[in-house]
Protein backbone atom coordinates (compact mmCIF):
# COMPACT_ATOMS: atom_id res chain seq x y z
CA UNK A 1 0.00 0.00 0.00
CA UNK A 2 2.84 2.57 0.56
CA UNK A 3 4.86 1.87 -2.51
CA UNK A 4 1.21 2.29 -4.58
CA UNK A 5 0.73 5.55 -3.16
CA UNK A 6 4.93 6.33 -3.45
CA UNK A 7 3.85 5.67 -6.93
CA UNK A 8 1.00 7.59 -7.40
CA UNK A 9 2.46 10.91 -5.35
CA UNK A 10 5.45 10.73 -8.08
CA UNK A 11 3.01 10.68 -10.78
CA UNK A 12 1.05 13.63 -9.30
CA UNK A 13 4.06 15.57 -9.34
CA UNK A 14 5.50 14.78 -12.64
CA UNK A 15 2.07 15.80 -14.43
CA UNK A 16 2.22 18.45 -12.44
CA UNK A 17 5.96 19.53 -13.96
CA UNK A 18 4.88 18.76 -17.33
CA UNK A 19 1.41 21.10 -16.52
CA UNK A 20 3.92 24.29 -16.27
CA UNK A 21 6.31 23.27 -18.96
CA UNK A 22 3.06 23.18 -21.69
CA UNK A 23 1.81 26.34 -20.42
CA UNK A 24 5.78 27.51 -21.29
CA UNK A 25 5.06 26.17 -24.79
CA UNK A 26 7.26 22.88 -24.59
CA UNK A 27 5.93 20.02 -26.30
CA UNK A 28 8.01 16.87 -25.37
CA UNK A 29 9.88 16.33 -22.13
CA UNK A 30 12.66 13.68 -21.34
CA UNK A 31 12.97 11.58 -18.31
CA UNK A 32 16.27 13.40 -17.10
CA UNK A 33 14.00 16.59 -17.29
CA UNK A 34 11.48 15.44 -15.48
CA UNK A 35 13.43 13.43 -12.27
CA UNK A 36 15.49 16.90 -12.00
CA UNK A 37 12.41 18.38 -11.31
CA UNK A 38 11.02 15.91 -9.17
CA UNK A 39 14.01 15.25 -7.24
CA UNK A 40 14.53 11.54 -8.14
CA UNK A 41 16.47 9.11 -10.74
CA UNK A 42 15.37 8.92 -14.56
CA UNK A 43 15.25 5.34 -14.12
CA UNK A 44 12.56 5.45 -11.58
CA UNK A 45 10.72 8.07 -13.83
CA UNK A 46 10.56 5.35 -16.39
CA UNK A 47 10.01 2.78 -14.47
CA UNK A 48 6.87 4.57 -13.09
CA UNK A 49 5.61 5.37 -15.87
CA UNK A 50 6.32 1.69 -17.74
CA UNK A 51 3.93 0.45 -14.92
CA UNK A 52 1.06 1.81 -16.29
CA UNK A 53 2.43 1.17 -20.13
CA UNK A 54 3.36 4.76 -20.47
CA UNK A 55 6.27 4.80 -23.28
CA UNK A 56 8.71 7.01 -24.97
CA UNK A 57 11.72 7.48 -27.06
CA UNK A 58 15.61 8.01 -26.34
CA UNK A 59 15.86 10.83 -28.83
CA UNK A 60 12.11 11.99 -28.79
CA UNK A 61 11.40 11.86 -25.14
CA UNK A 62 7.58 11.53 -24.39
CA UNK A 63 4.60 14.05 -26.16
CA UNK A 64 3.87 15.99 -22.82
CA UNK A 65 0.04 17.11 -24.31
CA UNK A 66 -0.74 13.12 -24.47
CA UNK A 67 1.15 12.39 -21.59
CA UNK A 68 -0.60 14.47 -19.19
CA UNK A 69 -4.28 13.00 -21.12
CA UNK A 70 -3.01 9.52 -20.43
CA UNK A 71 -2.21 10.55 -16.42
CA UNK A 72 -4.96 12.14 -16.14
CA UNK A 73 -7.14 8.53 -16.51
CA UNK A 74 -4.89 6.86 -15.00
CA UNK A 75 -5.25 9.28 -11.69
CA UNK A 76 -9.20 9.41 -12.00
CA UNK A 77 -8.78 12.77 -13.32
CA UNK A 78 -11.21 12.49 -16.48
CA UNK A 79 -14.00 12.05 -13.93
CA UNK A 80 -15.86 14.18 -11.34
CA UNK A 81 -14.36 14.07 -8.08
CA UNK A 82 -16.69 15.18 -5.87
CA UNK A 83 -15.54 15.27 -2.12
CA UNK A 84 -17.87 16.20 1.61
CA UNK A 85 -16.24 17.31 4.35
CA UNK A 86 -17.65 16.32 8.02
CA UNK A 87 -17.42 18.78 10.68
CA UNK A 88 -17.56 22.48 9.53
CA UNK A 89 -15.64 23.80 12.71
CA UNK A 90 -12.99 26.31 11.91
CA UNK A 91 -10.40 23.68 10.10
CA UNK A 92 -13.72 22.18 7.98
CA UNK A 93 -14.88 25.51 6.86
CA UNK A 94 -11.34 26.73 5.92
CA UNK A 95 -11.49 23.75 4.00
CA UNK A 96 -14.54 24.24 2.50
CA UNK A 97 -13.18 27.13 1.11
CA UNK A 98 -9.85 26.47 0.35
CA UNK A 99 -9.53 27.69 -3.91
CA UNK A 100 -7.06 24.80 -4.69
CA UNK A 101 -9.58 22.12 -5.33
CA UNK A 102 -11.34 23.61 -7.90
CA UNK A 103 -7.73 24.35 -9.62
CA UNK A 104 -7.19 20.67 -9.80
CA UNK A 105 -11.13 19.86 -10.47
CA UNK A 106 -12.03 18.49 -7.40
CA UNK A 107 -15.59 20.08 -5.53
CA UNK A 108 -16.58 19.64 -2.08
CA UNK A 109 -20.17 18.51 -2.82
CA UNK A 110 -21.51 19.43 0.66
CA UNK A 111 -20.45 19.49 4.98
CA UNK A 112 -21.93 17.78 7.56
CA UNK A 113 -22.08 18.76 10.85
CA UNK A 114 -24.29 18.61 14.19
CA UNK A 115 -24.41 21.75 15.57
CA UNK A 116 -27.85 23.75 14.10
CA UNK A 117 -26.16 27.17 14.77
CA UNK A 118 -23.51 26.56 11.73
CA UNK A 119 -26.32 24.14 9.55
CA UNK A 120 -26.80 26.27 6.01
CA UNK A 121 -28.73 24.44 3.50
CA UNK A 122 -28.87 27.14 0.97
CA UNK A 123 -25.24 27.81 0.96
CA UNK A 124 -23.43 27.46 -1.92
CA UNK A 125 -21.24 24.72 -0.58
CA UNK A 126 -24.24 23.69 1.68
CA UNK A 127 -23.82 22.74 4.94
CA UNK A 128 -26.28 19.76 6.33
CA UNK A 129 -27.15 17.69 9.61
CA UNK A 130 -25.00 14.67 9.93
CA UNK A 131 -28.45 12.73 9.86
CA UNK A 132 -28.17 13.28 5.97
CA UNK A 133 -24.74 11.98 5.75
CA UNK A 134 -25.96 8.70 4.29
CA UNK A 135 -28.69 9.70 1.88
CA UNK A 136 -26.32 12.47 0.38
CA UNK A 137 -23.93 9.83 0.10
CA UNK A 138 -25.42 7.40 -2.00
CA UNK A 139 -27.81 9.77 -4.00
CA UNK A 140 -24.38 11.77 -4.94
CA UNK A 141 -22.09 8.61 -4.95
CA UNK A 142 -19.44 10.24 -3.08
CA UNK A 143 -16.42 7.82 -2.60
CA UNK A 144 -14.17 10.76 -0.35
CA UNK A 145 -14.58 12.31 2.58
CA UNK A 146 -12.79 14.49 4.66
CA UNK A 147 -12.69 14.68 8.57
CA UNK A 148 -12.23 17.15 10.57
CA UNK A 149 -14.15 16.31 13.64
CA UNK A 150 -13.27 15.70 17.26
CA UNK A 151 -10.99 12.72 18.16
CA UNK A 152 -14.00 11.14 20.63
CA UNK A 153 -16.79 11.08 17.27
CA UNK A 154 -13.57 10.26 14.71
CA UNK A 155 -14.30 6.30 15.21
CA UNK A 156 -17.99 5.95 15.24
CA UNK A 157 -17.94 8.49 12.02
CA UNK A 158 -15.71 6.04 10.06
CA UNK A 159 -17.43 3.20 11.30
CA UNK A 160 -20.72 4.41 9.88
CA UNK A 161 -18.86 5.98 6.79
CA UNK A 162 -18.04 2.02 6.23
CA UNK A 163 -21.24 1.13 5.54
CA UNK A 164 -21.66 3.53 2.71
CA UNK A 165 -19.91 3.78 -0.73
CA UNK A 166 -17.25 6.13 0.82
CA UNK A 167 -13.84 4.35 -0.20
CA UNK A 168 -10.99 6.45 1.84
CA UNK A 169 -11.30 9.47 3.85
CA UNK A 170 -8.23 12.76 5.07
CA UNK A 171 -8.40 12.65 8.24
CA UNK A 172 -7.61 15.70 10.27
CA UNK A 173 -8.83 14.20 13.63
CA UNK A 174 -5.67 13.78 16.34
CA UNK A 175 -6.59 10.16 16.04
CA UNK A 176 -4.69 7.10 14.61
CA UNK A 177 -7.71 4.97 11.98
CA UNK A 178 -6.90 2.41 10.19
CA UNK A 179 -6.78 1.75 6.85
CA UNK A 180 -7.66 -1.47 4.84
CA UNK A 181 -7.96 -2.34 1.21
CA UNK A 182 -11.58 -1.20 0.47
CA UNK A 183 -11.31 1.76 2.72
CA UNK A 184 -8.30 3.92 2.66
CA UNK A 185 -7.45 6.39 5.30
CA UNK A 186 -4.73 9.21 5.27
CA UNK A 187 -4.29 11.04 8.20
CA UNK A 188 -3.65 14.20 8.78
CA UNK A 189 -1.84 15.40 11.99
CA UNK A 190 -0.80 18.99 11.85
CA UNK A 191 0.59 19.45 15.42
CA UNK A 192 2.45 16.50 14.82
CA UNK A 193 3.98 18.51 11.63
CA UNK A 194 4.51 21.43 13.43
CA UNK A 195 6.47 19.80 16.17
CA UNK A 196 8.33 17.75 13.40
CA UNK A 197 9.20 21.34 11.53
CA UNK A 198 10.36 22.75 15.01
CA UNK A 199 12.71 19.53 15.66
CA UNK A 200 14.34 19.58 12.83
CA UNK A 201 15.17 22.97 12.68
CA UNK A 202 15.91 22.20 16.60
CA UNK A 203 18.60 19.35 15.38
CA UNK A 204 20.27 21.30 12.36
CA UNK A 205 21.30 23.92 14.92
CA UNK A 206 23.47 21.33 16.15
CA UNK A 207 21.23 19.60 19.10
CA UNK A 208 22.01 15.95 20.20
CA UNK A 209 19.71 13.92 22.05
CA UNK A 210 20.45 13.76 25.29
CA UNK A 211 20.75 9.61 27.29
CA UNK A 212 19.16 9.05 29.77
CA UNK A 213 21.33 7.05 32.80
CA UNK A 214 19.26 3.87 32.45
CA UNK A 215 18.90 2.69 36.33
Amino acid sequence: MKTQSAVVERLLKYRDVMQKMKGLGFVRVFSDNLADAVGVSPSLVRKDFSIFGLTGNKRGGYQIEELIVRLNVILGKDRKQKIIIIGCGKMGRALMSYNGFPRVGIRVAAGFDSDPAILDEAAPIPILHISKIKDFITEKEIQVAILAVPESSAQSIIDSLKKTCIKGVINFAPVSLRSSDNFLIQSINVEQEIENIFYQIHFAEGATPVAEDVL
